[in-house]
């Protein structure tokens, strides 16, 4: 199970991105300042690092410099509200492997994630996902069902992505916002029961299943 660590001093987003990886199969460790996470990097085996610029104690600059004088060619993807070209110019000449701005998707990052953690060593990424007669295609973005295949939106798209890797799981309006719209979601929105409904139009009435109370899950 690849190991990430995350080093971001805002709790919210950390928070966010964490439990996100971990829904996802990815082990996570936290840590809110430049020098712990140099500290970590350099002594502990992690997979890859997402790093924020604007840490304290030493900024993410310094942190992915000290890290490649070390010698730790783990994987960064740099996360920050720097969106000034020179920023990422210097982050990727720096030594990081993607850069990534915020406001930001999770899907995004994690897609991000999957391929820095791609080697010819590791098997070929899944490219459609299944359930029952229910299939979607990761690289046409369309759904297929016994008699019909479907477009879909970005956001159609992105939630019928969650349901199947998440097959039977009751998934909270909360944990649906948070993947599909990201970390800037109001909780009081009910934008997810919009869309539901638009997917089930689309795709039928028996794949998505209401749990009264809790969210939805995919069943059928």
């Amino acid at each position: 199970m690849p190991r990430i660590l995350i080093a971001e001093d805002e709790q919210r987003i950390a928070s966010f991105v964490d439990k996100g990886l971990r829904a996802n199969g990815f082990t996570t460790v936290i840590v809110a300042d430049g020098n712990a996470a140099l500290a970590s990097a350099v002594a502990e085996p992690f997979d890859l690092v997402v790093l924020d610029l604007g840490l304290p104690g030493r900024d993410g600059f310094d942190v992915l410099r000290a890290m490649r004088q070390s010698n730790v060619h783990t994987p960064v993807i740099i996360l920050t509200a720097r969106d000034a070209v020179g920023d990422t110019v210097a982050g990727l000449e720096g030594g990081a492997d993607d850069y990534m701005t915020k406001p930001f998707r999770f899907e995004e990052l994690l897609a991000r994630v999957r391929l820095r953690l791609r080697s010819p060593e590791r098997p070929s990424e899944v490219t459609v996902l299944r359930h029952a007669d229910l299939s979607l295609d990761l690289r046409t973005r369309k759904a297929q069902t016994e008699h019909d295949t479907i477009d879909l939106t970005a956001r159609e798209f992105a939630l019928l992505e969650l349901f199947l890797r998440h097959p039977g799981q009751v998934l909270s309006r909360e944990q649906i916002l948070s993947h599909v719209w990201g970390y800037d979601f109001d909780p009081g929105s009910n934008v997810v029961d919009v869309y539901v409904r638009t997917l089930r139009r689309k795709i039928g009435d028996g794949y998505i299943q209401t749990a009264r109370g809790m969210g939805y899950r995919l069943g059928g």
